[in-house]
């Protein structure tokens, strides 16, 4: 045993079996990798399977999306009363169906829900009114103030159908506009590889689906127009009353001029495409320099008190001598 313990604690045995643990693990650590397998094709292959997948159910759901606004049909009683009392003529123009567009509602069928909705809502909003101020509520308000605040409400059912067409307008124009430099930087890669226009848009569309389905369905549109319409400017123009936005408009000006003029569509799409992500950019600086206004209010009324109790309680207790 004491010959083993001496030659355990000997320096030169000792400094022996630190190198060769130190080469060990230097072989260990070089020849490691020369052993793993590389699986990077398989993971590269695994993850385009994925994508292939994810854009497949996007375009089933697109799909889908089209199905069910093509096969929209108003009920019955809709089309009866508003053609029974010629509506169309006395509340829509051309602008009230360009609005319903621009909401993404095409057709006659949503023409004829919103014009039905503008009739029924005025008289279904002073009966529930009249309902509520002289059946259900106990209030103590004179008869010709409850008359008064159902006449209101009369008001304010007249213009629900509006708020809810210019509620769904800012939402398709808010997911269009966060999503346009996107698409023109994919119509840009789709033009520069030698694509036509028709083939780039439905490629786009089948790509941008999954960030923007509004923007996804308008330019799946504006190919099919590109494809049957006689002048290829009426669909670009389409386009952008479909949409509403000054950058869309701007794109379909820059590609009118190349249509008539021949001009080369790369580099202006590229500095609209730049145009719209410094747009893009400061709308969100914008909304986060008015974040410290909006916020004062709430911090005044919540945070502060609850501040003031934390800070000055344990000195009212001292001061007092509560317990």
């Amino acid at each position: 045993m004491s010959s083993i313990v001496d030659t355990l604690t000997d320096p030169q045995t000792l400094l022996a079996g630190a190198v060769a643990v130190g080469v060990g693990l230097t072989v260990i650590s070089v020849g490691m990798p020369l052993l793993e397998r590389n699986e990077m094709t398989t993971r590269m292959k695994a993850v385009a399977g994925e994508r292939e997948k994810l854009r497949a159910r996007e375009r089933a759901r697109l799909a889908a999306e089209r199905a069910v606004s093509l096969r929209a049909e108003p009920k019955a009683y809709m089309k009866n009363l508003v053609d029974r009392l010629k509506l169309r003529q006395a509340l829509s123009d051309e602008k009230t169906a360009e609005r319903l567009r621009q909401a993404g509602y095409r057709g006659q069928a949503p023409l004829t829900v919103y014009l039905f909705a503008r009739f029924v809502m005025p008289f279904a909003c002073f009966a529930a009114a009249m309902l509520y101020f002289f059946v259900l509520a106990k209030l103590d308000i004179a008869t010709n103030m409850k008359f008064v605040y159902s006449f209101v409400a009369t008001g304010v059912g007249l213009y629900l159908p509006n708020l809810w067409v210019e509620n769904a307008i800012s939402k398709r124009q808010q997911s269009i506009r966060r999503a346009w430099p996107d698409a023109l930087d994919l119509l840009l890669i789709c033009i520069e590889s030698g694509m036509s226009i028709e083939p780039a848009f439905r490629r786009v569309a089948d790509e941008i689906g999954a960030q923007s389905l509004p923007l996804a369905e308008e330019m799946s549109l504006t190919a099919a127009e590109l494809s049957y319409l006689q002048e290829r400017r009426k669909a670009y123009e389409n386009l952008a009353g479909r949409t509403g936005l000054e950058m869309v408009r701007g794109v379909t000006t820059a590609l009118i001029q190349a249509e008539r003029y021949g001009t080369p569509l790369g580099q202006a799409l590229r500095v609209l495409a730049q145009e719209s992500r410094d747009s893009r950019m400061s709308e969100a600086e914008k909304k986060a320099a008015s974040l410290p206004p909006k916020l004062t209010v709430p911090m005044i009324v919540f945070f502060l008190p609850v501040l003031f109790v934390v800070i000055i309680g344990p000195a009212m207790i001292q001061l007092f001598g509560w317990k």
